[in-house]
């Protein structure tokens, strides 16, 4: 969540999905770490094999991420005949381009197309204090009419972050939950409508993994009252919004993602230099500083503190600490955003920097795969109230909140004991400028 001075999140839940039909070729495949998808054989090069998941959607993989055995399996397909390695009939979902892990790169700029910001008018209904706005990939419930710039730059917000987390080599799919066509948001005139509605009293807007909707009051993003129509006054602040929007558009990781991860992300894309539908992903250096700045003006000190305990925390004892004060759930923040900018461009080496942050954000999102397949089961019974019934013998992936979270946090240690990140940390930041305090 994102209190009215700054934004500050706690997220928790994992996605449900709705029962279909897994194809009839479906099959498991493991990995290298033992872990099992269920997917159909499409087609394979020398070096990768193309796997078609239930929801019809195709992913590249390299060979080497397969157990031997899937690899033996792929390799006698590719010499069986042409009518074996045929693709199953075409499905109505697109396919889905993954660049390898070693090919990605960090964006310049992101800008939102044009077209995703054309504003359709679904209802103005001022006696019922509903107004409903969608644009491309959101739908925003509001409670009084908005201006049409003042709403389009809202949508513009919405649809440049989620622009912009699809274009990081994160590698995050941003796909509506299952039985939403669009994202949610729901826009409150005062903070007492807002927090009515369910959001948390020292908060300027949140986003609710448990129904998927993003909540946020007029003041916190600066619209006032002109005549009979709200309007963007001098305060107007996209900042709110990108952090939340962030996790809303990242849902479907938020199980089997650390809290300071989560957060971490969060406040990268928020620290991010934007204006007007366009983010300067590549002015991320001057983004990170200017951020760092301002917290050091706001008292804060630039340290993580013990390297290992931070990244290790369980979300029990994040909340412990961030329910004390904004205080000390700002420290929290700063804190992630400082270990996730450094995995992300200051580790490893010069051509391969934060290449263990990708690895490791591409192992999440194979949980994320594992999690929708198996919902996708038909052995899975779902009810009314969203509880859901499975067989003893098709156990679901771990979503325990102690252990999911922290299962591929050996591909950012890789081997590294965290006194000698700590260390490489600390003349990273050094190499930029910026002298940081690690344990």
């Amino acid at each position: 969540m994102k209190p009215a001075n700054r934004s500050l999140f706690i997220a928790a839940a994992f996605a449900a999905a709705s029962v279909c039909a897994q194809e009839a070729a479906l099959r498991p495949w493991k990995d290298a770490q033992g872990r099992v998808i269920q997917a159909t054989f499409v087609s394979a090069t020398a070096d990768s094999v193309t796997l078609r998941m239930a929801d019809g959607r195709e992913h590249q993989l390299a060979l080497t991420r397969l157990c031997a055995e899937d690899q033996a399996f792929v390799k006698s397909q590719m010499s069986a005949p042409v009518a074996t390695q045929k693709a199953a009939p075409a499905v109505v979902a697109p396919a889905l381009d993954r660049l390898p892990v070693e090919k990605r790169t960090w964006p310049e700029n992101v800008v939102v197309p044009t077209k995703s910001i054309e504003i359709q008018v679904v209802e103005e209904n001022p006696a019922a204090r509903k107004f409903l706005y969608r644009s491309e990939g959101f739908e925003f419930n509001s409670q009084a009419k908005l201006a049409g710039s003042v709403m389009k730059e809202v949508a513009r917000t919405f649809e440049a972050t989620k622009t912009l987390v699809s274009s990081l080599p994160w590698g995050v799919v941003c796909k509506p939950p299952e039985g939403f066509e669009r994202y949610k948001a729901e826009l409150f005139e005062t903070r007492k409508d807002y927090i009515a509605a369910g959001g948390p009293e020292n908060s300027g807007g949140v986003y609710m993994s448990g129904d998927k909707i993003f909540r946020v009051p007029f003041p916190s993003i600066g619209l006032k009252l002109l005549g009979k129509t709200y309007a963007k006054d001098d305060n107007y602040d996209g900042g709110t919004l990108i952090h939340e929007i962030t996790h809303q558009v990242m849902d479907a990781y938020l199980t089997f993602l650390p809290v300071w991860v989560i957060e971490g992300t969060a406040e990268y894309t928020e620290m991010l230099p934007y204006n007007a539908g366009k983010f300067r992903a590549d002015a991320h250096q001057k983004g990170m500083k200017d951020h760092i700045q301002e917290m050091q003006k706001r008292g804060y000190a630039v340290e993580i503190g013990s390297l290992e305990e931070h990244l290790t925390m369980r979300r029990d004892k994040w909340s412990g600490i961030a329910n004390t004060s904004n205080r000390k759930m700002g420290e929290l923040y700063f804190r992630s955003v400082l270990a996730v900018y450094f995995f992300c461009h200051l580790d490893g080496d010069k051509d391969k920097k934060g290449l263990r942050f990708i690895k490791f954000m591409d192992a999440v999102y194979g949980d994320t795969e594992a999690l929708r397949t198996f919902f996708k089961d038909p052995r899975v019974k779902h009810f009314p109230d969203g509880r859901f019934s499975y067989p003893t013998n098709f156990p679901p992936p771990d979503m325990k909140p102690d252990s999911a979270p922290f299962k591929h946090l050996d591909l950012l240690l890789d081997g590294r004991s965290y006194s000698q990140i700590a260390k490489e940390m600390t003349e990273a930041y050094k190499s930029i400028g910026v002298k940081i305090s690690v344990d």
